[in-house]
């Protein structure tokens, strides 16, 4: 069983009386951005360790709780320990802790006692320190029984303090943290400006998909350069996400009409537009409308390299229609038998084959670009199978 332990007793620096827990971040809250985190990893329980409670940490637990995680706000290290089960992974995270899911989902993994660690002499202030040169980056996995052993020892004691070093003189793993987790917005903040910065960063990293070019060369710049604005202005993921699929649909329409350059730029738009509307769920923790819009992008691709297809049959006959059939059932085998651990950057996906068609459309070449098209949806197809063979002649995914 997994556990989370959040904090939520410093101010913010820069807005006096405002827990740092319930500043704005991610279309939510600090600890609300944290708790998304923690149930991302299968976490069936969250503990708050609460200081005072406002109106607005109340409101971010009870949107926590909205989303099917029993959280409980306590004020001691023995009603944590009570909380607890005796047999629960706790991953505590500091007040204050920005970081990424990838970061998060590493420190998940594993039993025993773990500290997320850097060089103290690289650390900022607020990193706690630690034994061997070392400082606390925020994120911790206790056996439950060291809150027990914290719930033993005075309450004056403070309890972040006293789990780490408790964990530490138990030979706690230390586990460094990756290089580029920095500049991907790791840290511990409190302040709003700060947090600000912060965003930015994770939201950069949480679209820059390495294992898509799509997302990466095409959605990512896109996102960093909308979602902060849509998020302050308050646009809702629905309405983004409609709004590429009805520029997607006009798109289609355009293709049919005879106009493929035009129609392709469209539907290549609408796609990168439910991107967007895609990270705007992750963010906001909207899982359903984050399928839906992978969903939308997968129909809008398909629909795009049908209608190129049906625009050519008075040139071409059946022929190019067969061409653009035979490459939207080779590019859904491809999306079925991807293997995500084995995923490779250059790899196709709906959009990407939109992506494809659209500049041999612009420069009227659109026979070309659907047989291009097929190829690629062919050549990913296959490189997904036999990533997949490996997989299954290792062991790793059952046959």
């Amino acid at each position: 069983m997994l556990a989370g332990l959040l904090f939520a007793h410093h101010d913010a620096d820069d807005r006096p009386g405002q827990l740092t827990a319930t500043l704005p971040f991610g279309g939510s809250s600090v600890i609300e951005y944290q708790a998304r985190l923690l149930a991302a990893v299968g976490a069936s329980q969250l503990v708050v360790m609460v200081g005072r409670l406002t109106p607005e940490l109340l409101g971010a637990i009870g949107r926590i709780g909205k989303r099917g995680i029993a959280v409980d706000a306590v004020r001691t290290a023995e009603e944590v320990a009570a909380k607890l089960h005796p047999l629960a992974r706790v991953l505590m995270l500091a007040d204050g802790l920005v970081t990424t899911q990838e970061i998060v989902d590493g420190m998940a993994r594993g039993e025993g006692d773990a500290l997320l660690v850097v060089d103290a002499a690289d650390a900022p202030a607020r990193y706690e320190r630690l034994g061997g040169g070392a400082a606390w980056a925020g994120i911790a996995r206790l056996e439950a029984r060291r809150i027990v052993d914290v719930a033993a020892l005075p309450r004056d004691y403070d309890f972040q303090s006293t789990a780490l070093r408790l964990a530490d003189q138990a030979r706690a793993v230390h586990l460094m943290l990756p290089p580029g987790a920095i500049a991907d917005g790791h840290g511990i903040e409190h302040a709003g400006g700060g947090l600000t910065e912060r965003g930015r960063a994770v939201l950069a990293a949480t679209v820059a998909d390495r294992r898509n070019w799509f997302n990466a060369a095409l959605v990512a710049p896109l996102a960093r350069a909308t979602v902060p604005r849509l998020v302050a202005r308050g646009v809702g993921t629905i309405a983004t996400g409609v709004g590429g699929a009805l520029l997607s649909l006009a798109g289609a329409v355009g293709i049919v009409a005879g106009v493929p350059g035009t129609g392709l730029t469209a539907m290549l738009a609408g796609a990168m537009g439910l991107g967007v509307a895609r990270v705007l769920a992750l963010l906001r923790d909207e899982e359903p409308l984050g399928e839906a819009c992978v969903i939308a992008q997968g129909i809008a691709a398909a629909a795009g390299v049908m209608a190129l297809g049906w625009s050519l049959t008075a040139t071409t006959g059946a022929v190019m229609l067969v061409v653009a059939l035979v490459a939207v059932v080779a590019g859904l085998l491809g999306e079925r038998a991807t293997p995500r651990r084995s995923r490779r950057r250059w790899w196709g996906g709906g959009p990407a084959y939109l992506a494809l068609a659209t500049p041999f459309a612009v420069v009227g070449w659109p026979t070309i670009g659907l047989v291009a098209v097929l190829l690629y949806a062919t050549a990913t197809l296959v490189a997904a199978i036999e990533a997949l063979r490996t997989l299954v002649n290792d062991g790793l995914v059952s046959s």
